[in-house]
């Protein structure tokens, strides 16, 4: 809670409406999302999305920060379970963009059912997954959300030095 917490807080301060302070959050999350999406493997990835919209701003997609993946599944689903809610966060912020504005990133929200699917996948992996499992989810979730909050300090830094 307190690193998603964390994350909210420092995103907080991107205008979504402010076609520059939009083209910062777009970096900050790709950033993150780069690193993260190739190591998750989600089936719906949206980077290609967030590239789209970062394209559409005439923004050169910054570079991916590092990620030290863990080989467990455990840690896998971790990083899942932040990019999954990651979209449920999407469709409120997909509200806020300013008109005109490119939003295929935040729009691609779930689909009916799709969270409640994801939960129950992951509760599944979660049944088979052994001693450690767990341990291993939420560092991995906690990586996840390490990373967001360390791309929005590193676009902040970039645009406002």
């Amino acid at each position: 809670m307190a690193s998603h917490d964390r994350v909210d807080s420092l995103f907080a301060g991107f205008s979504l409406d402010q076609p520059d302070d939009y083209a910062d959050f777009l970096s900050a999350h790709s950033r993150a999302l780069s690193a993260l999406e190739p190591v998750a493997r989600p089936d719906q990835a949206r980077m290609p999305l967030l590239a789209q919209d970062l394209a559409a701003l005439g923004v050169t997609q910054p570079q991916p920060l590092s990620l030290t993946a863990e080989p467990s599944d455990g840690y896998r689903w971790g990083l899942l379970y932040a990019l999954e809610g990651s979209r449920l966060g999407g469709a409120f912020l997909a509200r806020r963009v300013g008109a005109g504005l490119p939003s295929a990133y935040l729009s691609a929200t779930h689909g009916k059912g799709d969270w409640l699917a994801f939960q129950r996948a992951l509760d599944g992996a979660a049944a088979e997954g052994g001693e450690g499992w767990l341990n291993d989810a939420v560092q991995g979730a906690l990586a996840a959300f390490a990373l967001f909050a360390e791309g929005a300090t590193a676009q902040k830094a970039v645009a406002h030095g």
